[in-house]
């Protein structure tokens, strides 16, 4: 990894003295405006991190590591949180979260804020971080893992799965059973949700046989509600002649079910549903629904164990861990 760069870095590059430097981070109301966005853009231009345990860095002893999720309030990483405090408990350490929102630049923020708190290791959700952000975690100098889905040039460590065949597999899965007018349904079209409809895409393009595809997408976030509200607009562009869906989470497959009833549509001789993360609710709700399961928990354990070996005597590259994923096949297909 390359050298983390110090105050004096900072300094040459602003073209002033280390003390200032010091001064202007410590006290930025006490100086001058000019001084100090000279400063600050010296500071964003070479990723220095403003560090508030020197001591703790120079041993790389915290007894911290940071984890950024881009959800509390999805289950699907609740369950990565669980397999990560498992572990961390074993190695006596403590976790410092961060939610990001889905945001990249409200990821970058929170990414040297929790640098400066001189984590041992850092948990990332997801490989598109802004360029800032891979900078600072690469001057670091602490061992990185990306998790949740896999990068041909990670940071750091790289464990996930590929949500694009994922979406290639469940896709199929739809069309081995007959059905040829398909949807897509996504919400909040994070890189992860556009990979699982790339994939969608890819099966339906490579299809030996005549069918039709329709895709309704927003931006919103994600919810049961939503579902039955994206059901009603793919059935709306499909004229009715849609049958079967892909719903980019068991959140709106579940809504998508809920709806069918109130539209009279019966599942699945009228029309199939399919999610993805296989939630506990998904197995319980009649028809069950068919979904893509992935070792969520294991992730985050994995994850954890990877950070341990990478900040021991093991500094060997590791390729990116594909734990894989699984199409759970339920009556609602």
């Amino acid at each position: 990894m390359n050298k983390k760069p110090n105050l004096k870095d900072v300094a040459k590059v602003a073209g002033v003295s280390a003390i200032t430097v010091s001064r202007v981070l410590s006290n930025p109301d006490k100086v001058s405006e000019k001084l100090r966005a000279k400063v600050e853009q010296a500071v964003h231009e070479i990723g220095y991190i403003r560090n508030h345990a020197a001591s703790a860095l120079a041993s790389r002893r915290s007894g911290v590591i940071a984890v950024i999720i881009p959800s509390l309030s999805n289950i699907v990483f609740n369950d990565v949180l669980q397999g990560i405090y498992s572990a961390v408990k074993q190695h006596h350490l403590q976790v410092v979260l961060g939610d990001c929102h889905y945001s990249p630049l409200e990821e970058e923020k929170l990414i040297a804020t929790l640098l400066s708190q001189s984590p041992e290791g850092f948990i990332l959700t997801g490989t598109d971080q802004t360029d800032y952000a891979r900078k600072l975690l690469l001057q670091s100098g602490i061992p990185i893992v990306q998790l949740m889905e896999l990068s041909d040039c990670p940071i750091d460590m790289n464990i996930g799965f590929s949500h694009f065949n994922a979406g290639v597999d469940i896709t199929n899965h739809l069309l081995q059973k007959g059905y040829r007018k398909l949807g897509f349904l996504g919400a909040r079209m994070d890189t992860r949700t556009q990979q699982r409809l790339a994939g969608f895409k890819k099966a339906i393009a490579d299809f030996k046989q005549p069918c039709q595809s329709y895709v309704v997408t927003t931006t919103q976030s994600s919810s049961i509600r939503l579902g039955g509200q994206l059901l009603q607009a793919v059935m709306a562009e499909s004229q009715g002649q849609c049958d079967a869906v892909f719903c980019c989470n068991d959140d709106l497959a579940l809504g998508a079910l809920f709806e069918t009833k109130r539209m009279n549509l019966k599942v699945p001789a009228d029309i199939a549903i399919c999610g993805f993360n296989d939630l506990e609710a998904s197995a319980l709700v009649e028809p069950a629904i068919t979904s893509v399961a992935s070792p969520r928990f294991e992730m985050g354990q994995q994850a954890v164990e990877l950070l341990m070996t990478a900040s021991g005597q093991d500094k060997t590259h590791k390729p990116p861990i594909d734990v894989g994923y699984r199409i759970v096949e339920r009556a609602s297909t």
